[in-house]
């Protein structure tokens, strides 16, 4: 049996990402959520822990990223881990720990029941939310409309 590298999170925008393109033109957004657990202590007081998860999309998925999501936009995340070393300007070792995230569902207003598939055939056409561009009547929705019936993911 082969190994699994597999990361799934549900969390909320700690900013808006931040995206990048690479000299081929191909984007690369970054962000990062915010996965809270709350629970009561035994002396009955309320706590709560958050993890914060840095992400990176690439592709059209990183495109849609940058469109659509915002600070405090809830999402589904999807991805492998993935750890990347680097040195600070003393020469020193460091090593940051992301999910390069290739499923994603926005959740919550706007996004909550529309999912889209980046790549393996078009999204079915639907109206956008409420926070998404409008397109007038008569546009071409098969290529570029990243919402697609629910139960579809996007992959990246």
């Amino acid at each position: 049996m082969s190994d699994l590298n597999k990361t799934l999170a549900i969390g909320r925008l700690g900013q808006d990402p931040e995206v990048r393109y690479t000299k081929d033109g191909k984007a690369v957004a970054g962000f990062s959520i915010a996965c809270s657990e709350k629970w009561k202590a035994k002396d009955g007081s309320k706590q709560e822990s958050t993890e914060w998860i840095n992400c990176t999309a690439f592709g059209r998925l990183g495109e849609i990223v940058g469109e659509y999501l915002r600070k405090g936009s809830q999402v589904f995340i999807e991805g492998k881990l993935k750890t990347e070393k680097w040195q600070d300007k003393n020469g020193n070792d460091h090593y940051t720990t992301k999910v390069i995230v290739s499923n994603l569902q926005m959740l919550g207003s706007g996004g909550g029941t529309s999912t889209s598939k980046a790549q393996g055939g078009e999204p079915s056409p639907q109206p956008a939310p409420n926070n998404a561009p409008s397109s007038n009547a008569g546009d071409d929705f098969s290529d570029d409309i990243p919402f697609a019936p629910l139960g579809k993911e996007y992959i990246a």
